[in-house]
C-alpha cells in the first residue's frame, strides 16, 4: 500500500535563497526495510539509505551509482583545479540561471559554508548571474559557467578577454562537469509525470 501522502499546496519560497528548501516526491520512495544489495551498491555510501531523496532515486541503482560517483568526485575530489567553495558557486550559478530555486538553495549554501563569502552568494541569488561577486575569480567563474548554460541553449559561449584565458583553464573542466551534473538534476525534477518531485518549501 502506498504511503504517498497527496499534496493539494506546496508553500513555495518567494525568492531564492540560502535557508534549507523541504521537497515533495511525485513517486512513492523505496522504503529501507525493501533495499537490497543492488539498491545498497546504487546509493554508494550506505548511511544514505536513511535520506529519502536518495531513497527514490534508487529505483534506478545504475542510474544513481553513477550520478552519486560523478558528483563525489565533482565536488569532493579538489586536489586540483578549483576549491569546492568555486565548484559550489558554479553549480549555484547553473542553478540560478536555469531558474531551480532547490538545486539554487543547495549549491549556494555550501558555497558559503566554504568560502565565508555569503554576501556575495546571496547578491548572485538576488541580482541574478550577472551580479558583481566581488573578485576577479568569482565573477570569471560566474561567466564561464553562464557560457556552457547558454551554449546548451544554442546561443553560443561568451567571449574571453585575453587575460582571462588563464583563469579560465583552470575553472573550464570542473565547469563543464557541475553543468552536466546540474542537467541530470533538472531532468530529474522536471514537471510531472516524468518527474519526481511536486516542489520545494522552505524548511523552519
Amino acid at each position: 500500500m502506498s504511503t504517498l501522502t497527496p499534496i493539494t499546496h506546496v508553500s513555495s519560497p518567494p525568492r531564492f535563497t540560502q535557508e534549507t528548501l523541504g521537497w515533495v516526491p511525485w513517486v512513492e520512495p523505496l522504503d529501507e526495510l525493501d533495499l537490497t544489495e543492488r539498491h545498497y551498491e546504487g546509493l554508494v555510501q550506505r548511511p544514505r539509505a536513511k535520506n529519502t531523496y536518495f531513497r527514490l532515486l534508487a529505483s534506478d541503482p545504475e542510474v544513481l551509482g553513477a550520478r552519486t560517483k560523478t558528483d563525489l568526485d565533482i565536488f569532493y575530489n579538489t586536489a586540483d583545479g578549483l576549491g569546492r567553495a568555486e565548484r559550489e558557486l558554479g553549480a549555484a550559478v547553473a542553478s540560478r540561471s536555469n531558474g531551480c530555486v532547490y538545486c539554487a538553495s543547495v549549491h549556494s549554501a555550501f558555497a558559503t559554508h566554504f568560502s565565508r563569502r555569503g554576501d556575495d552568494v546571496q547578491r548572485l541569488l538576488d541580482d541574478g548571474v550577472g551580479a558583481d561577486l566581488g573578485d576577479e575569480t568569482w565573477n570569471l567563474n560566474s561567466r564561464l559557467m553562464l557560457g556552457y548554460c547558454y551554449s546548451r541553449m544554442g546561443r553560443g559561449y561568451l567571449p574571453l578577454a585575453l587575460g582571462e584565458y588563464h583563469l579560465a583553464a583552470k575553472i573550464m573542466p570542473e565547469g563543464r562537469d557541475i553543468r552536466a551534473k546540474i542537467e541530470w538534476i533538472e531532468k530529474a525534477m522536471a514537471a510531472p509525470p516524468a518527474g519526481m518531485f511536486q516542489g520545494a518549501e522552505i524548511q523552519r
